[in-house]
């Protein structure tokens, strides 16, 4: 066997590989003497099946079977003798031309291909205690509870027929039903029977709830729409359409007071039950964007303290995926560059300054975890699929059988877990200084596309 380097350039590395015909035969006499013993063959007792003989029957799929094991042996030396930690799987380029492999195939000829490889740069860890973060805390006060208990009891408010000849207003809801239409022609999805729409929520294409205030319950009105240019469902996105819409009753809105009666409504013991029910469930979501800001603080730190160079496929993977996104986010709301004062190529060089920082920072993470002994275990991972699957009732066998069979959805559910306890880890080095804000402080609007 012959392993000669082609390329060494950045992260990069290539190899020209050359396996003699006869250490893949001597695989291959290898492979059908393991056979023998198990093959069933008309006209030999079972183990006395000679090797030639089975050479010309399962000759050419031992061969094949050869040159994969002895391609993964070659290539898990070659990383083990210069010590390399891939960042992707080896590429392996293998003869292509029939006569070529034909020649392999047979044993006539040794086999000749290349491997590249993309290997991750050693990273020097700064001193995380240095890292000096602020976590901001807000407290939940008694009018954020307040607020969100009107709230509760607008998303659960009786409403009440308005009686014969009463036209709705904004805020009433409406018992209808209707059929949409294209050029005359009804469209796929564009009828509903016995649909509530509440007037004033926008809830459905605009221009159509406008056209509904004043209906009275038994009226029929032919509402005319334009869907919008960024509607999800193409084949309707940009195109004018009538609805004939049927008001079979109208209903107001009733008071809802907040006491203990609403309280036990809502599966409560009493109206202090709820409120401390709400207030945890608001402390929840301070801690939540409290540790968010912290954890974008400290990856801006970590971000600047560490400068290494990525390999460029998952660079480029992670560009490709959030220009994608961001393009598809622009189709959707029908913008354009223009729109937001800037041009393609800006944006794009925007982009992959972000896809840099993002990869860095995961490859950062992980050699944090590896060096410190920070895992995911199989219990942990299984309790987040089991919680990922949760959210889809109906679909919980398919999408255990996706992950139990794809190891990539794994990693999916697996990294940020292990992320989380990286960020944990570095947290308890890091000097953390408690800020006392507002709620609006807390949750103020941050530029988050790097984080």
């Amino acid at each position: 066997m012959q392993v000669t380097e082609t390329l060494s350039e950045g992260l990069r590395r290539e190899f020209r590989v050359l396996i003699p015909a006869g250490e893949l035969d001597s695989k291959v006499n290898d492979r059908l003497g393991e056979m023998k013993d198990r093959v069933r063959i008309n006209g030999f007792r079972p183990g006395k099946v000679p090797v030639a003989h089975l050479k010309r029957v399962y000759g050419r799929s031992a061969m094949a079977e050869a040159i994969e094991a002895a391609v993964r042996d070659v290539n898990a030396k070659i990383v083990a003798d210069n010590n390399f930690r891939l960042a992707t799987q080896p590429q392996v380029t293998l003869p292509t031309e029939e006569k070529a492999v034909e020649d392999v195939i047979g044993g006539k000829s040794d086999l000749s291909y290349t491997v590249a490889m993309e290997i991750l740069a050693p990273i020097e860890f700064a001193d995380f205690k240095s890292i000096s973060l602020t976590k901001l805390v807000a407290d939940v006060t008694d009018d954020q509870i307040e607020e969100a208990l009107k709230k509760i009891a607008e998303q659960n408010r009786p409403f009440s027929d308005k009686g014969e000849g009463a036209k709705a207003e904004s805020g009433d809801r409406i018992i209808m039903s209707f059929v949409g239409k294209i050029d005359g022609t009804p469209f796929e999805g564009g009828a509903g029977e016995d649909v509530a729409l509440q007037l004033g929520l926008g809830q459905f294409i605009p221009g159509f709830e406008d056209q509904l205030v004043g209906i009275a319950a038994g009226e029929q009105r032919v509402v005319k729409v334009a869907f919008p240019a960024n509607y999800p469902a193409a084949h309707l996105a940009g195109k004018d359409a009538e609805f004939d819409v049927t008001a079979k009753s109208i209903e107001a809105p009733k008071d809802v007071a907040i006491d203990e009666d609403f309280a036990k409504s809502l599966g409560l013991e009493s109206l202090e039950k709820l409120k401390d029910a709400v207030k945890e469930r608001l402390a929840r979501d301070n801690e939540a964007a409290s540790r968010q800001r912290l954890k974008r603080q400290l990856f801006d730190a970590l971000d600047e303290m560490h400068k290494f160079d990525v390999p460029p496929g998952l660079f480029e993977q992670e560009f490709q995926n959030l220009w994608q996104a961001a393009q598809t986010e622009m189709q959707r709301e029908g913008k354009t560059f223009a729109d937001e004062n800037t041009t393609e190529e800006a944006e794009q060089a925007e982009y992959r300054k972000i896809a840099n920082r993002r990869v860095r920072l995961g490859l950062l993470l992980d050699e944090i975890g590896r060096r410190n002994e920070l895992t995911v275990t199989d219990d942990e991972t299984t309790r987040a699929v089991v919680e990922h699957i949760r959210q889809f009732p109906g679909r919980e066998q398919e999408l255990w059988d996706t992950f139990r069979k794809n190891p990539e959805a794994l990693a999916t559910v697996r990294a940020p877990i292990l992320e989380n306890k990286v960020t944990d880890f570095l947290f308890a080095l890091a000097k953390v200084t408690d800020k006392k804000v507002t709620r609006d402080e807390l949750y103020r609007d941050d530029d988050d596309k790097a984080a």
